[in-house]
């Protein structure tokens, strides 16, 4: 398989989710705006929701893939269905136990993770009960991560990106016809959370029929590839993890902040997650399988040159895209936001969030890109010290810069951590010989600056004064957006063009 195409295919599915969750916050930030309604939603999805990052998305899938593909490739149908057996069997009866303990817990996880509302008692028991609604969600995405480990170990990528796409229509089609049956509406987005999260699950049943990996019930924990999935899977979490432990740390102070201040950075990072989830997640998704098979193969080579060419495709992507949400964050939060409920004032506030995450976008990608250069060797250690690292500098930034730029100061240390994560999990790479730089590299920085510089001076100048866009009607904003995107995309792929860039270099195939 051509792993530039598997990376456009899941970018493109990506892209189709990303683009209906902002049509989902389009549609909350016109409904409930940015205040203690929505503040109480979002820290009580925020809890379940790290949770699956931690043990689903993050440490398990980190720690199952590797193995699972050593057992494709090595032990044949039989003990790799086994395996998937007794893992989802545990996976399973574990997260019943987690979600049932969480939704008893409630009120003092909400109290962890904002005491601030407790001065509210409204505030607080509400957040308390859409906690219990959305707790369940670990439970289904956990599964659906176990599932989306198994295709993609047999190539078929689309359909666990394609899957996400199914919550946001749960949220939009909720939030649009389903509020006026709910007292107080909030609770609406509480039960799609619910109902996407069994969706998600459902949606990838038939398509692990197919391959023949559809688990059955077999629990036996002490089965081999199960006890060095869960060996891996321990220190993992905070290895894989570390930027959304910084993200409910961040709540945390976040709470204390001005009423709309979590909200102002839910939808920053909501933006952020756009270019994060359609490189970082895309490339880590794809990169993880072939770079197991290598190092299983003993393929020292190309598992380097594999690296070699996710960095570079990083770089290309991600650079310039920080660079635009910097630049035209208040177009792209006003078209998107300003509607409704969501005031001018929301604007700048969420502004000053986004660009501060944008500082660290680079960062948080690479990170996702070169933590599997660990993971794939069944080598957790070394990520987790720099993790562990990190998220102490990463508090010690929130206390210097918390009083000096408010919220702002929340999202910038989260950025700076990550670009230090990056940086130390890139060293420690090199140290152990596990990634050498092909040729080239000084030229292809010098081009990628210089065709950033042109998009820069493109967007700058497009974009105008930032309250103009407060009072543009939606289908100007829309227009104008549009126009101003294109002429940045343009510009900047046409300076790659012309230095000398083709598609057809960054061909790769997959390990076999």
């Amino acid at each position: 398989m051509n792993l530039l195409k598997a990376l456009i295919t899941v970018s493109g599915m990506t892209l189709l989710s990303r683009i209906l969750g902002f049509v989902r916050d389009f549609v909350i930030a016109r409904t409930f705006g940015a205040g203690m309604l929505t503040d109480a939603f979002f820290v009580a999805f925020k809890l379940p929701n790290l949770l699956r990052r931690l043990f689903a998305e993050g440490a398990f899938s980190q720690a199952f893939v590797p193995i699972l593909g050593e057992y494709k490739n090595q032990r044949g149908d039989e003990e790799t269905r086994r395996l998937v057996n007794h893992v989802a069997s545990l996976l399973f009866l574990i997260l019943l136990v987690v979600t049932l303990l969480g939704m008893a817990a409630a009120p003092v996880l909400v109290y962890i993770s904002a005491p601030g509302f407790a001065a509210d008692a409204d505030k607080f028991a509400l957040t308390v009960e859409l906690t219990r609604i959305t707790f369940p969600y670990i439970l289904f995405m956990s599964l659906v991560a176990l599932s989306g480990g198994i295709l993609n170990t047999w190539s078929r990528f689309a359909v666990p990106a394609f899957t996400p796409v199914l919550l946001n229509l749960a949220f939009i089609g909720m939030a649009l016809f389903a509020a006026p049956w709910f007292d107080p509406p909030i609770l609406v987005l509480g039960w799609a959370v619910f109902l996407g999260g069994a969706l998600q699950l459902l949606f990838q049943v038939p398509y692990l029929k197919r391959i023949g990996m559809l688990p059955r019930f077999s629990f036996n924990w002490k089965d081999e590839g199960v006890r060095r999935i869960l060996r891996l899977m321990g220190p993992a979490v905070l290895g894989v993890s570390v930027a959304q432990v910084s993200l409910l740390i961040n709540t945390i102070f976040a709470s204390f902040l001005g009423t709309g201040s979590v909200s102002w950075l839910y939808y920053a990072d909501r933006l952020m997650e756009f270019p994060a989830g359609m490189l970082g997640a895309a490339l880590g998704t794809i990169l993880l399988p072939s770079l197991a098979k290598y190092h299983a193969g003993q393929k020292f080579e190309e598992y380097s040159k594999l690296l070699d060419w996710g960095l570079r495709l990083t770089l290309l992507l991600a650079a310039p895209a920080a660079l635009a949400l910097a630049i035209i964050a208040v177009p792209l939060i006003a078209t998107l936001f300003h509607h409704g409920a969501f005031s001018a004032d929301d604007v700048f506030k969420t502004r000053d969030a986004l660009v501060a995450y944008s500082v660290g976008l680079l960062g948080m990608i690479l990170v996702k890109v070169l933590a599997p250069g660990f993971y794939a060797r069944q080598n957790v250690r070394t990520p987790v010290k720099i993790a562990l690292l990190s998220l102490f500098v990463t508090q010690i930034l929130n206390l210097a810069l918390i009083g000096w730029l408010a919220h702002a100061g929340l999202a910038l240390s989260i950025g700076l951590a990550a670009c230090l994560n990056a940086a130390l999990l890139y060293r420690g790479l090199r140290q152990h010989g596990i990634y050498t730089p092909q040729a080239g590299w000084p030229v292809f920085y010098a081009k990628l600056l210089f065709a950033m510089l042109v998009m820069g001076i493109v967007l700058w100048f497009s974009t105008g004064q930032a309250a103009e866009w407060l009072h543009f009607g939606l289908l100007e904003r829309l227009l104008r957006l549009s126009v101003i995107v294109s002429l940045g995309a343009v510009a900047y792929f046409a300076t790659l063009w012309l230095s000398g860039f083709r598609l057809r270099d960054f061909k790769r195939h997959a390990a076999e």
